[in-house]
């Protein structure tokens, strides 16, 4: 492995804690929006004395019955490549070069459409743009260049993309409570390069493959207002596909495997209309 294993074992029961946690949370809020629906759709807080204090009242009545819900998203995200090293002909790991991988941030945009499938389910198609740059740290553990492709000295490398995403996901929604509703989301995500980006491509060696399929889970929750729904959704996404491509260079002769790996907040704008 590219890290050491305590660290790595810390890192993935940490990870799986945390999924866990949320997963439990939202499954244990789904009950409370039954109750919900036994309740008016206004309802008034009154002070000791009777007098009304506010009003609450539900928005965007009939929103759920439509078959497609249209809107946009701005997604912050945190990405970086599940790594592992290659092995030497005689099947052991060549210990020259050590590599760890680096989370970095970008960010995505992009459209959403909401297919209606029955009073709990949708069909979630949002295509769009992300714009990533994922690092690896590479340190020297006895390395000396071999050949006329290696470099003096070893330097991190950039691995830039800008990169069309077309998620196709299904969501499990809880039933509404007043103006707020908890779901669950899973599904595939295909994505293609529309180009990789090289800082300094003297320096920047390393390139990944053109595409990758990704497996996507989240939580998100809907809130409902006059004219829109705003829907914040925290979404781990997994690559299926090995981005590794092979080249001349040290640092693709010391990676036999790279996956994606992006924990991503998406803040989703639905239209009331």
């Amino acid at each position: 492995m590219a890290t050491p294993y305590l660290r790595y074992q810390l890192h993935l029961h940490r990870a799986k804690i945390t999924r866990l946690v949320l997963l439990a949370l939202v499954l244990g809020a789904l009950p409370f929006g039954a109750q919900a629906q036994r309740k008016s759709r206004s309802s008034a807080s009154r002070g000791r004395n009777g007098q009304v204090k506010s009003v609450t009242v539900d928005n965007l009545l009939g929103y759920d019955d439509r078959w497609l819900h249209l809107g946009m998203y701005v997604a912050p995200h945190a990405s970086r490549y599940k790594i592992e090293r290659a092995n030497l002909p005689a099947g052991g790991l060549d210990t020259r070069v050590i590599a760890n991988s680096i989370i970095s941030p970008g960010f995505s945009v992009g459209f959403l459409s909401d297919f209606r499938i029955g009073d709990y389910g949708a069909l979630n198609f949002s295509p769009g743009v992300s714009f990533l740059t994922r690092r690896i740290e590479f340190k020297s553990n006895g390395y000396s260049p071999s050949n006329s492709n290696d470099p003096a000295e070893l330097e991190d490398q950039e691995v830039g993309s800008t990169q069309v995403d077309l998620p196709i996901l299904f969501k499990l929604k809880s039933q509404r409570r007043r103006n707020t509703r908890v779901y669950l989301i899973g599904g595939v995500k295909p994505s293609f390069n529309l180009g990789n980006r090289r800082k300094d491509p003297e320096v920047n060696l390393l390139q990944a493959q053109s595409s990758d399929v990704a497996l996507e889970y989240g939580v998100g929750l809907d809130l409902f207002y006059p004219f829109f729904k705003f829907s914040p959704e925290l979404r781990f996404s997994h690559g299926l596909t090995n981005l590794h491509k092979a080249g001349p260079d040290v640092y693709s002769r010391s990676l036999q495997s790279m996956k994606s790996n992006t924990v991503t907040l998406y803040l989703n704008i639905w239209s009331g209309r």
